[in-house]
Parts: structure tokens; C-alpha cells; sequence
């Protein structure tokens, strides 16, 4: 059961080593850290990926910065209680990792794939310029009870596909991980900057 539900969510990343390690969470004495992964897209924009590690993987006391790594995973999602709200906070879960020299193939430096539920009604848009957007909230099962719930965004075609999906559908998507900034207010004086996480949806299915 652990091995099917380990396959329901993979995702690979290369990329070079943006920050140092920093503390996240500790189980069972086994300490995890988040570093910040730069992988590179086609169109020569970067994708600023947060990757935990645990201290077991590797030795996160060393100071990888300027090298490349890649990781190999799953992307996960847990819930940060922040005043009187919960914030969805995600990172692909390192499973194994390693130091390549460079990377032949730069479409393979971000690659993911989910086998889930929907768990929200799809959100359909335009843009002003007429590009067709769908945001998707995926659940996908995790061993011991769990579920990491992962947003997804679909474009043309796969997003007018997608706003006929009902909630409860299973769905495969096919895609990769990417960063996007955006603004929040905070109150009527502050804002703040962040960075959101996704699955930008290259291909999707529906069983």
C-alpha cells in the first residue's frame, strides 16, 4: 500500500542551491530542512523551489550554494497556522538527491507527476488578453491516513477541459513545479510580497 501510495506523487528537480539549510520541523528525533532550489525554464525564466531535506539524506551543515542538485520526490503540503488562519505551505520532499556536474536535457529539470481527487470546484478564467486559465485544488493520498493538497493551474485547452471536472474527480496531471510572486494586503497601510507554489498542468486526465 505505502509503495502505490508513494507513486501517486513524483516529482524531479535539478537546479542550483540558492540559500542555506534552515531548521523546519523535527519527527521522531529525525530533523528536516528547507532549502531554495533555482531550476530554470525555457524561457529562461526561474523557478525559486523550496526543497526539504532530511539531516539523514544529506549534511545540511555544508554550504551547498552555487552548485547543482537534483532531488528526486514528492510534492508536499502542510497547513501553517498564522493568527487566526491556516496557510497552505508546500515543498518537494527530497527522497534522494544527488550532485550532477550540469544537465544535458532542460526539459527534464522539472518534471512532476499527481494521481489525486479534486477537491475544489475549478475555477475558470480569462485574461484580459483572452487566455483561458483553470485553477485546480488536487488531494493526493499519502501513507498512514494523509493528503497533500496541491494547486494546479491548466491553460487553453486543458483549462476549458477542466472546469467540467466535478468535485471528488480523479484526476492524472502531468506538469511541473513553478513559483509565482504576488502581492498580499495585509491591512489598509501594509503589503507584502510572497511567493506562491504550483503545478503548471501540461497534460491531465481524468478516470
Amino acid at each position: 500500500m505505502m509503495e502505490k501510495t508513494m507513486e501517486n506523487n513524483r516529482v524531479s528537480v535539478i537546479g542550483e542551491v540558492a540559500s542555506e539549510f534552515t531548521f523546519s520541523h523535527e519527527v521522531y528525533g529525525e530533523g528536516f530542512y528547507l532549502t531554495t532550489v533555482l531550476v530554470n525554464r525555457l524561457s529562461n525564466q526561474v523557478d525559486e523551489i523550496p526543497l526539504m531535506v532530511s539531516e539523514r539524506l544529506m549534511d545540511i551543515h555544508r554550504d551547498y550554494r552555487g552548485g547543482m542538485i537534483e532531488a528526486t520526490g514528492q510534492f508536499r503540503s502542510f497547513n501553517r497556522h498564522e493568527g487566526n488562519r491556516n496557510r497552505l505551505v508546500l515543498s518537494v520532499f527530497a527522497r534522494e538527491v544527488s550532485f550532477p556536474d550540469g544537465y544535458e536535457d532542460s526539459t527534464k529539470t522539472n518534471q512532476i507527476y499527481l494521481d489525486g481527487y479534486l477537491c475544489k470546484p475549478p475555477v475558470y478564467r480569462k485574461t484580459p488578453l483572452g487566455r483561458e486559465i483553470a485553477d485546480l485544488l488536487i488531494a493526493v493520498n499519502r501513507p498512514y491516513g494523509k493528503s497533500d493538497y496541491i494547486p494546479c493551474i491548466a491553460w487553453g485547452r486543458n483549462a476549458r477541459y477542466a472546469s467540467g471536472f466535478e468535485v471528488g474527480s480523479r484526476l492524472r496531471v502531468w506538469g511541473r513545479v513553478q513559483s509565482r510572486e504576488y502581492t498580499k494586503k495585509l491591512d489598509e497601510e501594509h503589503v507584502e510580497k510572497r511567493i506562491a507554489y504550483e503545478v503548471s498542468v501540461s497534460k491531465l486526465e481524468s478516470l
